[in-house]
């Protein structure tokens, strides 16, 4: 309990503040200006603005503008590929006090067990993690999870300490057909935030979605689509990943009107991509560039999100609010020189204060329970005609269903490098017994080799894209052999290999030393033609059943929008 008593005095300035930060300027969140002030902090609380001279510890900032800590309206910390601890440790220095955050990926691979460990792992570090239930366990019935969370499951989990509502509610068709299975979701969150995701969805259809309780949306990739979805009340989150980027397109639609209801998010970025680019700090950055206010930048990483997601005391520098701030030199370049937790200083020059980490128990590694690896299961008997295959677009995770025909030996289809046409495959990895399908898909302009992966959004099978079955045999099973993770081969031989023993998605190490096998990865597939930008990012999105138009999953291949399996 805050120490009222205390902070009103530091604030009228009776008391001596715990904490005074000298010689800064001020970023006020409200109304757009730089104030030249001191912060009085008294315990966790920020007391006062203004003119101060009385203070425990007394710290001159030099000019330092001080802003609130950043907030992350919609992460999945599973696809940094980072356990909760090593991401922390990346991120707090960059500024980042607090995440939304959807363990959705580790929910299909270990239900309830799962998100239990993922709270219990966030225990002690220096910045505040706020989950959301995962609504979509598994997202559809069009593949095969490690899990499945049901109505009873979510209404049990919204009592656990950290959790604020309902996670994204992927399965838009179920909502929009009211399902009863969804309907009894969103009836267990009924009173809490529930996070949307509605990719492409418009007219009636949006209507229904927003009509049944969906308050956000993160998927939406064009201005005209993000200005529709704001006209019903949907709020949007802007998102700068790996592989998908939407900020520029969602920007040209916000004025005085619009910016209220809308956030900036990260959604899914890679170790290296923390490390290369960084994390909120980068997206402010982008804002900045595209044109945005600075102060306005950072208010939809900050205020806006605290506001949608009410999180009390979060948000400004103002009195009455957590002392959760950070310290930068010039608020375009985000170059954060020290943060603060709750008054405290958790972080300097680009380093964490130390803090103890939780390692990851046995019952969350040693999730990959793969069905023996045959050259079987990776042949499609030739039929006539072009057939249905996935074409990756270019910085997004959309894809286009395309019609084309691989290349054919002895009555079986085959890649077709010259044409930039891989294999793909996916199998089930959960139960040792599980099936398989193979598909094409075209764009990543591969020469040679193969890629594997137990990251595959969003029931995290096996999935492997490749020009030789050999090498797609010879990936998957060093994937297989590592607990999970990524692998690339070539030649006859495993070239890069990055274990993700935790659940198969993630890795106890330091960013530093994940992003620097990603890096190995990248540099391995690039050697042999590789072509996009965060290959390995977009491959783990070619088994996501909720995102159009075609995806391959256990299952076979499915038309996103009819929910079926077509081949």
């Amino acid at each position: 309990m805050r120490d009222l008593p205390g902070i009103i005095a530091a604030a009228a300035g009776r008391e001596a503040a715990t904490l005074l930060l000298r010689n800064c300027r001020v970023a006020n969140v409200f109304t757009g200006e730089i104030e030249s002030a001191d912060v009085a902090i008294y315990g966790d609380s920020i007391a006062g603005i203004g003119s101060y001279s009385r203070g425990a510890e007394i710290l001159d900032l030099k000019g330092l503008t001080v802003i609130p800590s950043l907030i992350d309206a919609h992460i999945h910390i599973e696809s940094t590929m980072l356990a909760p601890p090593a991401f922390a440790a990346e991120v707090v220095p960059r500024g980042t006090g607090a995440v939304i955050a959807d363990p959705h990926e580790i929910a299909n691979v270990l239900g309830m067990e799962g998100v239990r460990y993922f709270l219990e792992s966030a225990r002690g570090i220096p910045m505040d993690l706020f989950a959301m239930v995962p609504s979509c366990v598994p997202a559809t019935p069009v593949e095969t999870s490690g899990a499945c969370i049901g109505a009873d499951d979510i209404s049990d989990m919204l009592g656990w300490e950290g959790v604020i509502g309902l996670a994204e509610m992927m399965n838009f068709p179920g909502v929009t057909a009211a399902d009863p299975g969804i309907i009894s979701k969103i009836r267990a969150a009924e009173g809490r935030l529930i996070d949307g995701h509605a990719p492409g969805l418009t007219g009636g259809m949006l209507n229904a979605y927003a009509a049944a309780g969906m308050s956000t949306d993160h998927e939406t990739v064009s201005a005209r689509e993000g200005k529709e979805k704001i006209r019903r009340g949907i709020y949007l989150l802007a998102r700068e990943g790996s592989s998908e980027r939407n900020l520029s397109d969602l920007l040209p639609i916000l004025d005085d009107f619009t910016f209220p209801h809308m956030s900036l998010a990260s959604d899914d970025r890679t170790a290296l991509d923390l490390l290369r680019w960084g994390h909120m700090d980068h997206s402010i950055r982008r804002a900045v560039s595209c044109g945005i206010h600075p102060v306005k930048a950072l208010a939809m990483a900050t205020i806006n999100t605290a506001r949608h997601y009410m999180l009390r005391g979060k948000g400004a520098v103002a009195p009455g609010y957590f002392a959760d701030l950070a310290c930068v030199g010039s608020l375009e370049e985000m170059d954060v020189r020290m943060v603060l937790r709750r008054g405290k200083v958790v972080a300097r020059d680009g380093q964490c204060v130390s803090f103890p980490g939780t390692p990851a128990p046995a019952s969350v590694l040693c999730t990959m329970r793969l069905p023996a690896l045959e050259p079987g299961m990776l042949r499609k008997r030739a039929v006539p005609g072009k057939i249905p295959m996935i074409e990756i677009v270019p910085g997004q995770i959309v894809t286009k269903a395309v019609l084309d025909r691989p290349a054919e030996s002895a009555g079986f289809f085959e890649a077709d490098p010259a044409r930039d046409v891989l294999k793909l495959a996916v199998v089930e990895r959960h139960t040792g017994k599980g099936g398989s399908a193979v598909g094409f898909a075209r764009g990543f302009g591969l020469g040679k080799g193969a890629m594997a992966s137990s990251v595959a959004h969003d029931s995290h099978n096996l999935i492997a894209a490749g020009v030789s079955d050999a090498d797609m045999l010879l990936a998957m099973g060093a994937v297989g052999k590592a607990g999970g993770g990524m692998a690339f081969a070539s030649g006859g031989k495993v070239r890069a290999l990055l274990p993700l023993p935790v659940g198969g998605l993630m890795s106890e190490l330091s960013a530093r030393e994940v992003g620097g096998m990603i890096a190995g990865l990248n540099a391995a597939v690039s050697e042999c033609g590789m072509k996009v930008e965060a290959p390995f990012a977009i491959l783990s999105f070619l088994a996501l059943p909720v995102i159009p138009e075609l995806r391959l999953t256990d299952k076979g291949l499915v038309d996103v929008v009819s929910q079926k399996v077509i081949g």
